[in-house]
């Protein structure tokens, strides 16, 4: 947040901001909430996640830097729309949404930046839709794959800095866990990845990226 404002606003953002630790499996959000402000991951991983009937939907997953509860500033509705839970022990700064606008108003650099982050969102989001709609569990699998890769990284040993469930993993991919089972067994048998519990290892980035593109 203070990389976006200016200098002069920086002394009312440490006037304002509250650091905290949410442990693994931790609710930060919760759906339906009031909202009562934003929060800035300053380093772990969260999931955020929302209810789509009986299912649980994964939306994205924030990393070091990134931001949640955003989608609470709303002129129509007062709750939080999405749920954020934490993966791993992760560090946050919490504003409250009040003093979240103002630095908008104030702030030209951090609101552009607000606004390119928005604009990227539901660039991903509309991506996704169409994915769910058109391509493969397969094809969506690797598309998920390689996107955890783009943004977690691999460890020297080639597999994603994000351990990840298969219950979770269907649930980024719209997908059941049954589905996402028998379909990362078919990745496995083709030497396209590695399992190794949670973690997942990238073998044939190639053959990834021609799934991701059918």
């Amino acid at each position: 947040m203070c990389q976006l404002t200016l200098k002069e606003w920086h002394p009312a953002i440490e006037g304002h901001k509250r650091n905290f630790i949410a442990k693994k499996g931790e609710v930060i959000i919760k759906e339906g909430d009031p909202v009562s402000g934003v929060y800035f991951v300053t380093s772990g991983n969260v999931k955020v996640h929302k209810q789509w009937g009986d299912k649980e939907l994964i939306l994205r997953f924030a990393n070091d830097g990134a931001i949640i509860g955003h989608r609470g500033i709303s002129s129509n509705t007062s709750t939080y729309p999405i749920s954020a839970t934490a993966l791993e022990t992760t560090k946050l700064c919490f504003v409250d949404i009040e003093f979240f606008k103002t630095t908008i108003k104030v702030n030209q650099e951090f609101a552009y930046g607000l606004l390119i982050f928005y604009a990227d969102e539901l660039h991903a989001s509309e991506k996704k839709m169409r994915n769910l709609a058109l391509m493969s569990v397969k094809g969506r699998l690797a598309v998920a794959i390689l996107g955890l890769r783009d943004q977690f990284g691999l460890d020297e040993e080639g597999f994603l800095n994000l351990a990840l469930s298969r219950q979770d993993l269907a649930a980024f991919t719209g997908a059941t866990y049954e589905t996402v089972f028998r379909t990362m067994n078919e990745l496995l048998a083709e030497k396209l990845v590695v399992v190794n519990g949670k973690q997942i290892g990238i073998l044939n980035e190639g053959g990834l990226m021609d799934l991701s593109s059918k």
